[in-house]
């Protein structure tokens, strides 16, 4: 997992600092260290090094702006800094691109399981993204997790558009014992979710759990019921589902659905098959919200709650 990634990182941590370590060799900015016995870093030292992270992160699916941010909290980090003779170069600049890269992934956390323990029940969750990227599939995981924490769930099937979906969802339903609300294939999915809720409030459940179809950022059609979805049944959070082996293509459908109905976190499936690791670095730095999961594979369990210092971790 990562391993493009986490290569890059490498190469560039021991390429910045043989950088300063031939500084130190060749006597540079003399009085420093002389006087000080120090080294002070300036851009000219970084440039280059700094440049080809710049590429190495693009390469691994990590946006534009995203990369920039990144390389921005590095030089602020470094450019000026004192690194004392004989002190671990390899430390200095592990801690300017682990900060770099946490300062961008740490947008707006929240906890999920103390928002659910805290909120007014029935909590309304809405999840949405494409077709094919494990939606329904991470709805259920969530079900599952909910139970196994004491929690009662209801599923509204808010995919009418999709043939089979309801089935698809109703056999998770019945698999993990949760009750699921459904009408008939093309019904409105406002009112199943409506509906959903109204059960949920007089059978006094925890939370709902609403699909919705599968749609690209750019149907309008498809867009516009989301958005009566949310207005009709105002969620306690939407939630976009998008695989991490999309990369970029991921990042931009995250930044457009947040544009057309926020979004509150991002769950991405398929992680265990990702090899570049900058998708979940840049969804949450695009859309200013958390990732609150991370799927790992197909069983109800294969579901990792989000840490960014272990993401990071990772990639080291």
């Amino acid at each position: 997992m990562f391993n493009k990634l986490k290569e890059k990182l490498g190469a560039f941590k021991k390429t910045i600092g043989e950088t300063i370590d031939q500084k130190v060799g060749i006597g540079e900015k003399a009085k420093t260290l002389v006087l000080e016995r120090e080294l002070i870093l300036d851009e000219g030292d970084l440039e280059k090094s700094l440049g080809d992270l710049e590429i190495a992160l693009l390469e691994s699916d990590v946006a534009f702006p995203v990369a920039e941010s990144i390389i921005d909290a590095i030089k602020q980090e470094l450019i000026g800094a004192h690194k004392k003779i004989g002190a671990n170069t390899g430390d200095i600049v592990e801690t300017a691109l682990r900060n770099a890269l946490l300062s961008v992934m740490s947008k707006e956390m929240f906890d999920f399981d103390e928002f659910i323990a805290n909120a007014p029940k029935p909590v309304n969750i809405v999840f949405t993204g494409v077709n094919g990227t494990g939606k329904t599939t991470t709805i259920a995981k969530i079900a599952s997790r909910l139970k196994e924490n004491g929690y009662s769930v209801v599923v509204a099937s808010g995919d009418t558009f999709r043939a089979g979906a309801t089935e698809q969802i109703e056999k998770h339903a019945e698999r993990i014992g949760v009750k699921l609300i459904k009408h008939q294939h093309g019904g409105d999915p406002a009112a199943v979710i409506y509906d959903a809720m109204q059960h949920a409030t007089a059978q006094h459940r925890d939370v709902v759990l609403a699909d919705t179809a599968g749609r690209m950022h750019t149907n309008i059609n498809l867009m516009d019921q989301l958005g009566k979805i949310c207005r009709v049944t105002p969620p306690d959070l939407v939630i976009f589902v998008d695989e991490a082996v999309a990369g970029n293509d991921a990042v931009e459908r995250a930044r457009e659905f947040n544009e057309t109905v926020p979004i509150s976190g991002s769950i991405l499936t398929k992680v265990d098959m990702d090899s570049r690791g900058g998708a979940a670095i840049s969804i949450a730095h695009v859309t200013g919200k958390p990732v609150l999961f991370l799927g790992t594979g197909q069983k109800y369990g294969d579901l990792m709650k989000f840490d960014a210092e272990w993401y990071v971790d990772q990639l080291f």
